[in-house]
C-alpha cells in the first residue's frame, strides 16, 4: 500500500519535466493514432488493449487526470461509430442486394465490434487533443 503512494508521488513528479515544444495538430493527431504521449511521442498510452499506463514512461506526462476525464473520448467513439453506421447502411442498401435481414446483421455486428476496437484510438485522440487546446501549466 505504501508503494503505490511513493509511485503516485513519483508520477507526480515526473509529470513537472520541461516539456518539449509545442508542436501542431498534424502532429499531435499522428501521435493520438499511434497511441502515442501527446507530448514527446515516446511513450506508449496503453499497457494492455484496455488497460492505460498512468503516466508517459519518457516524459512523465499524466495519462489519467481526474476521474471523468475520458467521458469526451466515449462521444469521440460515439460519433465516428454513428457516421460509420449511417454511411455503411446507405451503402448496403442502395450498393447491394442484400436482404434486409443481411444489412441487420452486417451493421449490428458493425456496432459491436468497431467500438471496441476503436476504444484505445479513442482514448488517445481525446488526451491528444486536450493536451494541444489546453496544454499542462508549465
Amino acid at each position: 500500500m505504501e508503494r503505490r503512494g511513493i509511485t503516485t508521488f513519483m508520477i507526480q513528479n515526473t509529470a513537472e519535466k520541461s516539456s518539449p515544444p509545442n508542436v501542431g495538430l498534424g502532429t499531435v493527431l499522428l501521435r493520438g493514432c499511434r497511441l502515442r504521449c501527446p507530448r514527446c511521442g515516446q511513450g506508449r498510452m496503453f499497457a494492455g488493449y484496455f488497460r492505460m499506463r498512468p503516466a508517459c514512461e519518457a516524459c512523465g506526462l499524466n495519462f489519467q487526470p481526474e476521474a471523468g476525464y475520458y467521458l469526451g473520448s466515449i462521444y469521440v467513439n460515439y460519433g465516428l461509430t454513428a457516421l460509420l453506421l449511417t454511411a455503411g447502411y446507405f451503402a448496403l442498401m442502395f450498393g447491394t442486394n442484400l436482404s434486409d435481414t443481411g444489412r441487420v446483421v452486417v451493421v449490428g455486428t458493425f456496432c459491436v465490434l468497431f467500438p471496441l476496437w476503436f476504444f484505445r484510438y479513442a482514448r488517445s485522440l481525446w488526451r491528444g487533443l486536450d493536451h494541444y487546446f489546453d496544454p499542462p501549466a508549465k
